[in-house]
């Protein structure tokens, strides 16, 4: 399985500050038990309390400038009217997300339910004592959602750490299991007279040809092979089974993507995507990657890695080139295999609640009402404004409309119950030419995506404090020496950084953290499906 932030570990001022929370929080236990034992009815402590929480989010920029912001906007007014709980959301940037994360809880600062994708930061919140177990949470508050956990016990090892429940979950659609994809300008290739790249020779060879050969006509030299929604890298080291912060059990064992053989070749089309002139030279200060959407929207590249779902980059890159043709294309096959991209582990994103927050049981309220039908209008939006019934679906009204109104909205069900299959992606789709013909595309991206297996051999990843240290000072270290490999020139070989990050990893006392890994799989692997 793969995680999709790099692995940071809490600070030792961070830890310091939890352990010293955590002082606290025993007082505060011992003085609650006192009260209780004075008669307190313990079952109603936080009955009184005002219905309020806060909620981090992912800032990913998308909210239109008339919308408001993702602290105020139509959906935030419209979940504090509809949900019974008043809630602050707090934006995060996506790129920094567990860095801001750590500064505001060493602050005392972070919101009561803190969300992320990777599971390896949730377990190192809990071993550090920033968030708390919630079994009794559940167990004693919720209706709806422990209805749902219940219909869907796959959920629970993820959300397990130490035999209690640290997080909520809910299931992947389809549509969420899918994450990468690669689209591919065939307009660009006809005019070529170039095939569907299969291997990755082929690949770079297209990409060659879409540098060099002026396939928007313009006379000028001004096109790239490549751009893409996140680390470029991510592709190549999907395709050949690398991927940097994957698991992966060769021979019975355990070993990082990063540390295999086979990221000398992802290495390797990396360098040679930058130095052929493939992808643009000033990416890595892209930070947000608006820069390289621009240059796929504008119709200045001919392969956009990003998602297999593209819907506003479709919508933008029609406006700005009507004659683009971009269509779904399959991973290709390298000397390793086809694995196949991303495709993401059954939960989706993992939802724990700050030690400190004070009122748990609003909570536990709020994500009741979001499983069981808050979800449904943030996704879909208002019926006769964003959407209409049709005899066996529902159907989008205006995608113009919805882009700009409901499209940043996706990130507030933290928890839902959504399940597609990929014909509902056409009969969704608002009936106007444009919708209709992305939908179609998008209904075959899907399909593309899921085409081939992604390459997954543990369903999560080992999680405990060394490892977490020792992945807090390789990954920057890591990405060092890739970024001199990628963009150093012909002295920084493949080679030469494979050689550089075993290096560190023996710096770092990797074999020692390699055993208590090992260890992890041996006893854990027979639990795994």
């Amino acid at each position: 399985m793969r995680f999709r932030q790099k692995k940071k570990v809490v600070s030792a001022g961070l830890a310091i500050a939890l352990g010293m929370a955590g002082m606290l929080s025993a007082c505060d236990e011992k003085k609650e038990s006192a009260t209780a034992q004075e008669g307190v009815n313990e079952t109603d402590k936080y009955a009184k309390l005002p219905k309020e929480i806060s909620i981090s989010m992912f800032d990913r920029g998308r909210v239109p400038a008339e919308e408001g912001s993702y602290e105020q906007n139509r959906w935030t007014k419209w979940m504090n009217e509809n949900s019974g709980v008043k809630v602050k959301w707090v934006p995060v940037p996506r790129s920094t997300a567990q860095q801001k994360l750590n500064t505001l809880v060493a602050a005392n600062e972070a919101p009561d339910l803190i969300w992320e994708f990777d599971r390896n930061y949730i377990a190192l919140l809990a071993s550090q004592g920033a968030i708390q177990p919630i079994d009794s949470y559940i167990e004693k508050y919720s209706t709806s959602y422990k209805k749902y956990l219940n219909e869907h016990p796959e959920l629970k090892p993820y959300l397990t750490i130490d035999g209690k429940m640290y997080a909520v979950s809910s299931k992947r659609g389809i549509d969420t299991i899918a994450n990468q994809g690669i689209w591919i300008r065939k307009d660009w290739l006809d005019k070529l007279g170039l095939a569907m790249p299969k291997t990755d020779e082929e690949l770079m060879s297209v990409a060659k040809s879409f540098v060099e050969k002026d396939p928007d006509g313009n006379g000028k030299n001004d096109t790239l092979g490549f751009a893409f929604n996140s680390q470029f890298k991510s592709y190549p080291s999907a395709m050949n089974a690398s991927r940097p912060d994957t698991w992966y059990t060769d021979n019975g064992k355990m070993q990082l993507g990063r540390l295999t053989d086979r990221y000398k070749d992802t290495l390797a089309m990396a360098k040679k995507m930058y130095d052929n002139g493939m992808v643009d030279k000033e990416y890595i200060t892209d930070k947000s990657y608006q820069r390289e959407r621009q240059l796929w929207v504008t119709g200045k590249a001919g392969i956009y890695l990003g998602s297999w779902s593209m819907d506003s980059e479709y919508r933008d890159l029609k406006m700005n080139v009507p004659g683009a043709q971009p269509v779904p294309m399959e991973s290709v096959s390298t000397k390793y295999g086809k694995f196949g991209l991303l495709q993401e582990a059954p939960a989706s994103m993992l939802i724990a609640f700050n030690k400190n927050m004070k009122n748990p049981k609003a909570a536990v309220e709020f994500l009741d009402w979001m499983v069981d039908k808050g979800w449904f209008t943030l996704k879909f939006g208002i019926e006769g404004i964003h959407y209409k019934k049709t005899s066996d679906s529902i159907q989008a009204i205006d995608g113009e409309k919805n882009k700009k109104e409901l499209d940043y909205a996706y990130e507030y069900p933290i928890v839902n119950q959504w399940n597609p299959k990929v014909e509902d992606i056409v009969k969704m789709a608002a009936s106007d030419p444009v919708s209709q013909e992305y939908a179609k595309l998008k209904a075959l991206g899907l399909e593309t995506a899921m085409k081939n297996k992604f390459r997954s051999d543990i369903p999560y990843a080992p999680s405990f404090p060394e490892l977490g240290q020792f992945l807090a000072e390789f990954t920057p270290k890591a990405d060092e020496i890739d970024n001199k490999v990628i963009m150093g020139g012909p002295q920084y070989t493949p080679e030469w950084g494979a050689a550089e990050l075993q290096k560190e990893w023996k710096r770092l006392n990797g074999e020692s953290v390699w055993k208590q890994v090992q260890d992890w799989y041996d006893k854990n692997k027979t639990s795994f499906k």
